[in-house]
């Protein structure tokens, strides 16, 4: 495998949450809601492949702790990859989160230098939309709900788009009925922002 200057294409959908409020205002360009960051995404691969490693069908993730925002650094990170994933799949999608490759973690992986893993673990994923949930072996739980109105306890529907977003361009936004990392970087922040949206990332 060619792991200067790989070719890759992954595509599907991933699972965001954090510690903000509905919306998170990292999304955009301001500082988090309560000063610092603490949260994740877990990306299922619907079709993927690196320097022809196939990744379809696969997930992985990362949770980091961040001292302030994301992109003043020095955050700590568990990165989780698919306990289906063979020797070759494991190194491929190291490969990505690594950051050298491009994608997102070209742009986010220098903000956690503390890194533990990768870790691999089972995951159990149902993705539909803002109700997805997601366990990842016994160390991440995330089970996304609607945010409903504070009056008239209606729900709410609410999308974003962003042209220059990095981890993705559209997505429905939710609430965490339940968002716990047990393990690496310890958070529980349940009752908080969830967004669930379609990737599409490639190299060159």
């Amino acid at each position: 495998m060619n792991t200067e200057k790989p070719t890759w294409t992954l595509q599907g959908v991933v699972l965001i949450s954090c510690n903000c409020d509905y919306g998170c205002p990292c999304n955009f360009n301001a500082r988090p809601s309560r000063g610092k960051c603490e949260g994740g995404w877990t990306w299922h691969i619907e079709r993927g492949a690196l320097d022809g490693v196939v990744l379809d069908g696969l997930n992985f993730s990362v949770y980091a702790n961040w001292p302030g925002a994301i992109h003043e650094g020095n955050g700590e990170a568990i990165i989780l990859v698919d306990g289906r994933a063979d020797d070759r799949q494991r190194h491929a999608i190291s490969i990505l989160v690594g950051g050298n490759v491009g994608g997102p973690w070209g742009v986010l992986a220098w903000t956690w230098p503390n890194v533990q893993g990768p870790l691999a673990v089972t995951y159990d994923m149902e993705l539909n939309g803002v109700t997805s949930r997601m366990k990842a072996g016994n160390v991440v739980e995330v089970e996304s709900t609607f945010i409903r109105n504070p009056v008239s306890g209606k729900e709410a529907h609410p999308r974003m788009i962003l042209p220059e977003g990095i981890i993705v361009k559209e997505a429905d936004l939710g609430c965490s009925k339940v968002f716990r990392v047990g393990e690496g970087v310890p958070m529980d922040h349940s009752g908080q922002y969830t967004a669930v949206g379609a990737f599409q990332y490639s190299f060159p």
